[in-house]
């Protein structure tokens, strides 16, 4: 597809995939999105990515390298059914603590049901809010983590600042979410899989088609890795540095607030 990309001056805030809404429209199309899918979500991914999302998850815990110390305190945001804030807990030795924080209650009651299931609700919470307006003093986390669910929130720029204010002195932003790919003949295979086979396949696990076709779009519209470094720099982060996962198909990107 030859949709272009936002760049890093903005304009996700009004696209709704390929679709352009009003600015204040997009947060309720995207919660209705992720209603519909919650119970079905980390499915969905193994389909999205034909699986590649758990190597990239464990790949950006590795480089998250999280304390083994009961005060260690990150924020997961968008983070809803606990698959990245579960693999934090267990690298921490279960003795990190995760706040969960995700708009969407769906999405938070399957990842506060797998938590007990797993035994980790003691270092997990989940709070219901806005990435934009954190409920948190400044200051209060030593990591903040988000796995594609940047390119969800209208005002990207906005949770950027929010995440750099919440993050201690020496606190570490790492965002990793869908991007550019690099290589062409990966590009059109990714094409035909990402615009056929996943609305397909979406309809087929969750009866519904879409919002597949709303996450595929929302790829190609999220700015590319060196745009979107930009904004975490504008974001006041320093040492911002990225690294492409299997051929730019994802990308983790690394900030710090020193």
């Amino acid at each position: 597809m030859t949709e272009a990309r936002t760049s890093a001056e903005g304009g996700m805030e009004t696209s709704y995939g390929f679709r352009r809404v009003a600015e204040g429209e997009k947060q309720g199309l995207v919660n209705d999105v992720f209603h519909k899918v919650a119970k079905r979500y980390d499915v969905m991914n193994d389909v999205m990515s034909a699986g590649m999302h758990r190597v990239w998850k464990d790949a950006m815990i590795a480089a998250l390298n999280p304390r083994k110390d009961s005060n260690y305190r990150t924020l997961d945001v968008a983070g809803g059914t606990g698959d990245i804030a579960f693999r934090i807990v267990e690298a921490s030795g279960r003795k990190a603590h995760v706040t969960v924080l995700d708009i969407n209650g769906s999405m938070l009651a399957v990842g506060a049901e797998r938590a007990t299931k797993r035994k980790l609700s003691e270092n997990l919470d989940f709070v219901e809010a806005n990435a934009e307006s954190l409920p948190f003093e400044s200051s209060s986390f030593d990591a903040y983590t988000i796995a594609f669910g940047i390119r969800n929130v209208p005002h990207i720029d906005v949770a950027l600042k929010e995440a750099y204010r919440v993050l201690k002195r020496g606190g570490r932003l790492l965002v990793l979410e869908f991007s550019e790919v690099e290589m062409p003949l990966l590009e059109r295979f990714y094409d035909e899989w990402s615009f056929k086979a996943i609305p397909r396949f979406g309809k087929m696990i969750t009866g519904e088609a879409e919002p597949y076709q709303y996450l595929v779009e929302s790829i190609r519209k999220f700015p590319n890795q060196e745009n979107f470094a930009t904004m975490i720099r504008d974001a006041g982060f320093s040492r911002v540095t990225y690294t492409n996962y299997t051929g730019g198909i994802a990308a983790l990107h690394s900030g710090w607030k020193l």
